[in-house]
């Protein structure tokens, strides 16, 4: 698909069909992962891929409780089941329904994978810049094969365990979590906030004239992310 198509349309998917992932198409996922930029192109990403249910069961399993703790305590923290959230028909409660369902089969996906980073110093803000593009090449790559993911970070709850249970070397860290699979429903526009909102010329605040979204259709922007009162 073109480029501009793919980057409008890939949503954050957490529902996936059992479907494996062929080598090949793994292949090409990874390979787009790889190819991206880095600082001084030292290339310090690396990916450990989660595939075998039974070899990678500890793993998984790890995941499955953390994110179900991280879940849990926002669910609590941001008011999910208060307010709108009490009617199921709303954006709020079908986001919590969704999430419930993602944290309760994480551990299901066919393939996750771990995308960690080799540290040559203190890990800082800026080592993100190293290892995040790969993350969203990645996504692109999956997407344009029918695939679909979301970078979590909730994995951070048990990061030593999986360190232990990956055999992972002391410099490396795990940066994202991204279960892949195919989409149980579909792919479809992004909600984003429009243009004028987000990018601004010369100043903070100065509007941009030349701001808009692309007319033709898959490309254009979509409306802005419900709020979640």
């Amino acid at each position: 698909m073109e480029l501009a198509d793919a980057i409008a349309s890939t949503r954050a998917i957490r529902r996936y069909r059992p479907d494996p992932i062929p080598d090949e198409d793994l292949a090409a996922i990874l390979f787009a992962a790889t190819r991206a930029p880095s600082g001084s192109n030292r290339q310090p990403f690396r990916f450990v891929v989660l595939r075998d249910h039974q070899r990678t069961a500890r793993a998984r399993a790890l995941l499955g409780d953390a994110f179900r703790a991280a879940w849990d305590a926002k669910r609590d923290a941001d008011g999910y089941d208060r307010g709108s959230g009490q009617d199921p028909s709303t954006p709020k409660a079908r986001m919590a329904a969704t999430m419930e369902h993602f944290v309760d089969h994480i551990a299901d996906a066919p393939v996750i994978v771990l995308a960690c980073l080799e540290l040559r110093r203190p890990p800082g803000l800026h080592d993100g810049a190293s290892v995040y593009p790969a993350c969203q090449n990645l996504l692109l790559a999956a997407r344009d094969r029918g695939y679909g993911g979301v970078i979590t970070m909730w994995h951070q709850l048990v990061v030593d365990e999986l360190t232990d249970a990956l055999g992972l070397p002391e410099n490396v860290a795990i940066a994202a979590a991204i279960p892949l699979g195919r989409p149980a429903g579909a792919h479809g526009p992004v909600r984003r906030r429009p243009m004028h909102e987000l990018v601004f010329e010369d100043r903070w605040g100065s509007p941009a004239p030349w701001a808009t979204e692309p007319e033709r259709v898959g490309v254009a922007g979509g409306p802005p992310t419900p709020t979640m009162e």
